[in-house]
């Protein structure tokens, strides 16, 4: 593999299929290694810059698996709230696969959010869920993962 560092990780259980296939490409295009963490078994292309670890069933294991190999120059792609807001506090960078960056303060805003709506699902509201991923998703997250790219050492 080749000398520059950070590497991404993904917390792969809920990304989309479309940002696995844009990851693909690119751990090639950039030579850059993506390792992809799930609780159940996936297909991911013969690579040597691709790597996917199968992590036992349970709560957040994976996210676990993910914080004891993240390295302060990583990218973590992640749905995850608390995931994200763990590796903001560790000093890496973390995106949601709509391509938006978390930062220390709207993780904690999207935690509070998250809780709210906990609460109404567990008092009977049906609040629904996301919009599906579009064209524009798709498109700012592969931007955000080449900005990410080109900054590497």
């Amino acid at each position: 593999m080749n000398q520059k560092s950070g590497q991404i990780w993904v917390d792969a259980d809920a990304c989309p299929v479309p940002i696995k296939q844009i990851l693909f490409r690119a751990a090639t295009r950039s030579q850059c290694a993506v390792t992809l963490l799930a609780n159940h078994a996936m297909m991911v292309p013969a690579s040597p810059y691709l790597q996917f670890v199968q992590v036992p069933a349970g709560f957040d294991v994976a996210d676990s698996e993910i914080l004891k190999r993240l390295e302060v120059s990583d990218l973590v792609i992640t749905q995850d709230i608390p995931l994200a807001a763990e590796v903001v506090e560790r000093g890496a960078l973390a995106i949601s696969p709509r391509g938006e960056r978390y930062t220390a303060e709207n993780a904690r805003s999207r935690l509070a959010v998250r809780d709210f709506m906990t609460e109404l699902r567990d008092s009977g509201v049906n609040t629904g869920g996301p919009p599906p991923l579009d064209n524009t998703d798709k498109q700012r997250f592969a931007n955000a993962l080449d900005s990410w790219l080109a900054k590497r050492v």
